[in-house]
Formats: structure tokens, sequence, C-alpha cells
């Protein structure tokens, strides 16, 4: 597997992109909405601060400096990762078509492995031995048919999985820094996925230790690299339930793995069967529903361009007050503002890049947007 030829981002513009990505309050999002709108990462930070006081920001967020990024390019390449940025060949593909992907990713390892058409594997961390007996069978005879296999890193069917298939291709997502993998006793099969060919991926910064609300969004990365989720076992509240919800918002199709219902960890999978998830008990199960959708296109070959925004003159005082009287705790759809306030779409989404700058504004799924109210 060769990687994809193609644009690629230069030395300057890399790191601008990782300063940008690293602020505080600037997610997939307004990265997006500040690129389309200054054209570039190095403008954007610029701009950043008038932003921020638009938006009624209390404290201005604290722009990582040139050497800040600079040394954290050093602390991948000594750990033998790099970055790969949205828009350049080597992104996967799959990963670009949902809503807001991560603009930055650190990858360690082989990256040609993106083409390769993704199964995610995902399950409870207490797993059974019979689950994580069908979820290593089920990573390896995937990777036989040429399949690469996703999955968490965590306890569990997630390690069952990575290790079925190490030596046919897969990607472990981390929830933290590429440099702090959890559970720490999984740090050896780490340096096995990325010395055997597969990859490790991750949107956190090096350094980064996990939390809790950091899985779910790693969850998200999971289930947006796949064409298909397959759930081995999961109880009725649980990640691989969020999985397998995202990644139905996504499009993607999702399987489970059928257990007794005298065992709380197929409650989750045999609920997800009920609810029309296609039912696995092997390989075969599951590449005949991703036999059409296989042939994917091939990485993109330019970045995204940007809209025109300067037919539009930037929203006025009274239209600021008059969008974020409109807002409240309920999220509500960008579409429905704009019908709503009679503002341009282009001033509308420039007053929630200034709000979401100011840490006032919270986005949801779907693209609605709610705001957040000032603590008591």
């Amino acid at each position: 597997m060769n990687a994809p030829a193609g644009p690629r981002l230069s030395d300057r513009q890399r790191l601008n992109w990782l300063r940008l990505i690293r602020t505080p309050n600037i997610g997939p999002a307004s990265f997006r909405d500040l690129i389309n709108r200054f054209g570039s990462a190095e403008t954007a930070i610029e701009m950043l601060p008038e932003l921020m006081r638009a938006g009624g920001a209390r404290r201005m967020a604290r722009i990582p400096s040139l050497a800040e990024a600079e040394a954290e390019m050093e602390t991948a390449q000594s750990l033998g990762a790099r970055f790969i940025c949205i828009g350049e060949p080597e992104y996967p593909p799959t990963l670009r078509k949902i809503d807001n992907p991560p603009p930055v990713l650190a990858v360690r390892g082989t990256s040609a492995i993106f083409g390769l058409p993704p199964v995610a594997i995902v399950g409870a961390r207490n797993a059974s031995l019979a689950g994580m007996k069908m979820a290593r069978g089920l990573a390896a005879d995937l990777g036989r048919e040429g399949y690469c296999i996703v999955s968490g890193l965590a306890r569990g069917i997630d390690t069952a999985a990575h290790q079925g298939s190490l030596s046919s291709g897969t990607i472990g997502v981390l929830a933290g820094g590429i440099d702090r993998p959890y559970p720490p006793e999984n740090v050896g099969l780490c340096n096995e996925i990325a010395q055997s060919g597969g990859v490790i991926v991750s949107e956190m910064p090096f350094g980064w230790e996990p939390r809790a609300q950091d899985f779910p969004r790693r969850n998200r990365i999971v289930a947006g690299l796949s064409l298909g989720l397959v759930v081995v076992e999961a109880a009725m509240r649980s990640g691989s339930l969020i999985s397998a919800r995202l990644a139905g918002e996504m499009g993607r199709l999702v399987f489970a793995v059928p257990g007794s219902p005298l065992d709380p960890r197929a409650a989750g999978t045999n609920g997800l069967l009920k609810d029309g998830a296609i039912l696995v008990t092997d390989a075969a199960d599951v590449t005949g529903a991703l036999a059409p959708l296989t042939s994917l296109p091939t990485a993109p070959t330019s970045l995204d361009e940007p809209p025109d925004f300067s037919a539009t003159p930037p929203p006025a005082d009274d239209e600021r007050s008059r969008l974020i009287e409109a807002l409240g705790p309920v999220p509500v759809g960008v579409d429905e503002i704009i019908r709503h306030t009679g503002l341009h779409p282009a001033q509308v989404f420039m007053i929630l890049l200034e709000l979401d700058l100011a840490g006032r504004l919270e986005r949801h799924s779907g693209g609605a947007v709610s705001l957040v109210l000032p603590e008591s």
C-alpha cells in the first residue's frame, strides 16, 4: 500500500493549523468556519482576539505560540508520529465525510492502511471469554477478506479485535494523546499496531491524559472511520451503544452479535437487534452487507474551497443582539435562526463563530446550537 499523492500543507501552514485547533473554545466546526472566513489559519489566529471580544468573552483564550506548536511537532517526530490535516491525501476518506471531522490528526504507523475498507468492532470492557474469542475471530476473518479493523484500544472486546487483526491491519483510536495510551497495559499493543502495518490515531494533544468526556469524542472517530460498526457485547448503558448510535447517525451500517438473554453484557446488543441492527454470527454477515459500499473514492486532491464572504457586511451590534436574544439553552437549528432573525446566513455564521470562540455557544449533533448560560 502506497500513500496517495496530492497537495500537502507547508510546514508553516501545518504549524498554524496546529496552533489554531489547540486554542481553547475552537473545535472542528469553529475551525472550519475560521478557515472558510479568513482563508488561512495564520490570518484566523491574528483575528481571534477581535472575534472573542465581539462574542463577549470574559477572558481571552490563550493562543499557543509558534514555539509551542514546533515543540509538539518535535515530540511527535521523536515518537515516530506525525500530523495529517484534512484535505491532505493521507487523511482517512471515510472520516472526511462526517459532519465536522477533526481538522488535524496525530498518527503513528502506516497511514496507507486508510485506503482499505474499514470495519469497527467494539464492545464491553468486562467482556466474556466467548465474546473476546468472537471479536478476535471476526477481526481475523474480516482481515483476510481485505478489511482493516477499527477499534478504541479499550480492555476486553476492543483489545481482542486489535489482536485478531494485527497481521492484516488495524486502526487504534485513542481518547488521549498518542503518547498517553489508555489503559496503560495496552502500551505494548499500541507499539505492535504501529510496527506491524497498522496505525494509532488521536485528535488530542501530546501529553493529554484522557478524561471521561474524551471517550465519546474517541467513539465518534471510531464510528466515522468505519463503513460499518459491529458491537460484540454491550450492557444497556455503555460506550459501545454510544458508538452504535453515532454510527447510525452518520449513515454507517450497525451490526450486533446476539447473546444470551441471561447475560447483562448481551442486553445492549440484543437491544440493537430489536431496533434493526444487522445480526452477525460470522464475517460473511458483515462482508455481504458492506460489499456495495467498499468502492470508496480516493482521498481528496485539494483543500476545501472557502465560500465567498466578501459580499456580506459584518454583523452590526443590534444584529448581534437580535441573534443572541433568539438563543437559549434549548438546541435550535441554524436554518431556524436564519429564518427567525432575517439575517444573512453569513452574518449568522459569523455571530455564532464569535460566540463559540468566547465560550458562549454549545454545538450539538445535526448542526444545532444553544447558548451557554452564565453561571449564577
